[in-house]
């Protein structure tokens, strides 16, 4: 795990609704592999943002979204 996914790891657990700490470190080491092996693409956004919207705590998700939404935008450049 590089700083900057340490840093979003650690920025979502802080949001995650109690009990869903463990979908959400699945969510993540999923996605870091995805990066990693060069499969983290637009399509695989598409199905990580809805499965990580809903186990945010609902006061966060709008926060989380500008943030995957900008991260998202980044990738397509």
């Amino acid at each position: 795990m590089n700083q900057g996914q340490e840093q979003f790891y650690n920025f979502i657990l802080e949001r995650v609704q109690e009990g869903k700490q463990d979908d959400a470190k699945a969510l993540l080491s999923e996605s870091f592999a995805k990066q990693a092996d060069g499969s983290f693409n637009t399509e695989y956004m598409e199905n990580f943002i809805p499965r990580m919207m809903a186990i945010l705590k609902p006061e966060c998700i709008e926060e989380v979204q500008n943030i995957m939404r900008e991260f998202s935008q980044n990738m397509k450049h």
